[in-house]
């Protein structure tokens, strides 16, 4: 028997390594997507577009024990972000009423771009969320839907994402990124199997009868400033040459806290940059 069913919709490359480590544990996953060909073995995959209001051919009739709402903008934009995170979720949520299912819990993947600090401040689930970007305030937007949906929600706000196939930041040092020493620009970073295995250890936690709150952070345990980040990545890739600019500025910059997913028992793998940085750079 499994031991329990849950749906990802938007099932891309979070969603695929979160399927992968449910099926694992013995769960039932259902994978969303618009090429169900690309899911990992094991996953039964449905067919569907999230931007669209019909209800997939392939969507399950037995009941959903949970959601996991993991959607990516495929356009950059105001309207790309409006369409992948909140008519996306409403037509979701659409659909799991259509069919008459109420899960246990939804678990909606946000980002820590709903915060506007940007002074180097620690930031927690409690800090105000006054996102100034039209993606910061389309999420927040979106993260009401899921906690107004009549379903109990959680919101896990991701901080920058990286790993094998997300290597943004490699290639820049390569090409002499440079960013400001001082003030030190703080960055937040999470490794792409640590951000999956959050969102397990979420539905696992919900599983077993432990209250879970409306919201976590998902982020490393060492915040770090980039210049520290570049210069340790420099030395291990041999860069020796730095660009032409004098400098690059970020918009943003605050520390992230995962003590509350902590004290829930949730523990990264991958604990800063250089564990994560360190094995990717090892093969």
């Amino acid at each position: 028997m499994s031991k329990a069913s849950v749906l990802i919709a938007g099932c891309g490359d979070i969603g695929s390594r979160l399927a992968t480590q449910l099926l694992n544990k013995g769960w039932q996953v259902y994978g969303l997507r618009r090429s169900i060909e690309r899911l990992p073995a094991g996953v039964t995959g449905i067919a569907g577009d999230l931007f669209s209001e019909q209800c997939p051919a392939q969507w399950p009739t037995g009941q959903i024990d949970y959601v996991v709402y993991s959607a990516a903008a495929t356009d950059h934009d105001e309207a790309g972000y409006q369409a992948a995170y909140v008519d996306g979720l409403t037509h979701t949520l659409a659909w799991l009423k259509q069919n008459g299912q109420q899960p246990k819990r939804l678990l909606f993947v946000s980002s820590s771009g709903v915060y506007g600090q940007k002074n180097g401040e620690w930031v927690d689930e409690m800090s105000p969320a006054q996102a100034t970007s039209y993606s910061g305030r389309i999420m927040l937007e979106a993260e009401r839907v899921a906690l107004k949906s009549g379903i109990p929600a959680s919101t896990v706000r991701l901080t920058g994402i990286y790993g094998p196939g997300r290597e943004w930041m490699l290639g820049q040092v390569r090409k002499g990124y440079r960013v400001a020493v001082d003030p030190p620009l703080y960055g937040n970073r999470i490794h792409a199997d640590d951000a999956a295995g959050l969102l397990a250890f979420l539905l696992d936690a919900d599983l077993q009868g432990k209250t879970l709150d409306d919201c976590y952070i998902g982020v490393d345990n060492d915040p770090a400033p980039l210049a520290e980040v570049v210069g340790w990545l420099r030395e291990r890739l041999g860069v020796t040459t730095w660009a032409e600019e004098a400098s690059v500025r970020r918009a943003g910059s605050k520390r992230c806290s995962n003590a509350r997913a902590k004290a829930l028992g949730w523990e990264p793998r991958y604990p800063s940059y250089r564990e994560g940085y360190g094995e990717i750079l090892s093969k």
